[in-house]
């Protein structure tokens, strides 16, 4: 009796998986129709995959660790992002997960004003020393991005 609902479970996960890999493959494809809601296709972030990996975020923080060689330690797990801190020989990083594209984007920005270079893909950022962040890329795809200080000036005001 308990088998037929597990059977289910694991059908629906199998076919909600093979969903996900078919809309990621549609959305991926570059097909040259329409540009879809009017958008221009130079405005979409790049997605670059991960050759070594052999996957494509977005990813949860223990899969991004275990490409990178640790197992995070979970410090946020919320709505909004879920945050993990590994510590390795060469450095301590920060791995950060979000449920929606925009929330990686409002953190992107929130996060400028510390400057410094990030890993960037798909609804997930690496935030580590810029050779570690170099090093990453081939195993979790993304580009590196450059984010400005846009704070208040180390120089004196002058009355």
């Amino acid at each position: 009796m308990l088998q037929q609902p597990t059977a289910r479970l694991v059908r629906g996960a199998a076919l909600a998986g093979g969903l996900a890999v078919l809309s990621l493959t549609t959305a991926c494809s570059g097909a040259e129709g329409g540009t879809g809601a009017g958008r221009d296709r130079s405005s979409a972030p790049p997605v670059t995959a991960a050759p070594a990996a052999g996957v494509v975020a977005p990813a949860k923080v223990e899969v991004i660790a275990g490409l990178t060689g640790c197992t995070a330690e979970i410090r946020i797990d919320a709505d909004e992002l879920r945050q993990g801190v590994c510590h390795t020989k060469e450095a301590d990083y920060l791995i950060t997960t979000f449920p929606e594209e925009r929330y990686k984007e409002t953190w992107l920005e929130a996060a400028s004003i510390y400057g410094g270079q990030y890993l960037v893909g798909a609804r997930w950022v690496v935030s580590a020393q810029p050779k570690m962040l170099t090093g990453f890329r081939p195993r979790l795809g993304g580009t590196i991005r450059q984010l400005g200080a846009t704070g208040p000036s180390a120089a004196p005001s002058v009355p």
